[in-house]
């Protein structure tokens, strides 16, 4: 009995996931069929040629479809989550999806914070994959990507390391910055994008210098490695 019961508690633990990625799938479904319902709303108001509304209608609901099966994708790749990987996987992931976003680092105080709005925004924006790596358990990725500062966000696309956030010097240098300005920071580096109004309207325009993990940062809110 004992054994049918770690059964049941196993076979519960599985599909548990699985339940979790149907729900999540569903409500994409769900959203961009109230979006495709407003947007031919907004269709009839505009077109009065039956041809031409119909044309728009079955173009936008193959843009809406495709949109949803990329959602889809994403989702089952653990897209739409903010997960912890080892070292070993790292490359896995990073190939099977076109932008990523890597926090490498430690348990400490600035490390927490930044894991508070990456959680947030790895709900926010499906289209990038959000992770983070202990630094300290991964030496061989951290000697190959150059990680001094922790916390460190490698921004990834296409494979290749693109751009670095180290520490909170481009966040303004404490750790009292918003979800929003992370998001813009990450935005510029086109690591996310923004579906309907972007918030980039409300960033102001500023000079920014492109950081390397191979220099320091002298900052308050962060540690170095």
């Amino acid at each position: 009995m004992r054994s049918e019961s770690k059964k049941r508690s196993r076979s519960f633990q599985q599909s548990k996931p699985i339940e979790i990625i149907e729900s999540q799938v569903l409500t994409v479904a769900k959203a961009v069929e109230d979006k495709l319902d407003e947007e031919i709303a907004a269709l009839d108001r505009t077109v009065d040629d039956d041809d031409d509304l119909e044309a728009l209608r079955e173009r936008r609901l193959r843009q809406m479809k495709k949109m949803a099966e990329r959602r889809s994708r994403w989702i089952s790749i653990g897209h739409g989550e903010y997960s912890e990987i080892p070292e070993k996987e790292f490359f896995t992931a990073v190939k099977a999806s076109d932008r990523v976003v890597c926090h490498f680092y430690r348990e400490n105080w600035p490390c927490k914070v930044m894991d508070k709005h990456l959680n947030i925004l790895a709900k926010q924006h499906i289209e990038t994959r959000f992770l983070k790596i202990h630094a300290e358990k991964s030496p061989f990725l951290t000697e190959k990507l150059k990680i001094v500062v922790l916390p460190t966000l490698a921004l990834i696309k296409n494979t290749k390391v693109d751009d670095y956030v180290v520490g909170f010097n481009q966040l303004g240098g404490t750790d009292e910055f918003t979800t929003e300005e992370l998001e813009e920071r990450l935005a510029k580096s086109e690591v996310i994008f923004f579906e309907g109004e972007s918030s980039m309207i409300r960033t102001k325009p500023s000079a920014t210098t492109k950081r390397n993990v191979r220099q320091s940062e002298n900052a308050n809110s962060s540690d170095s490695d």
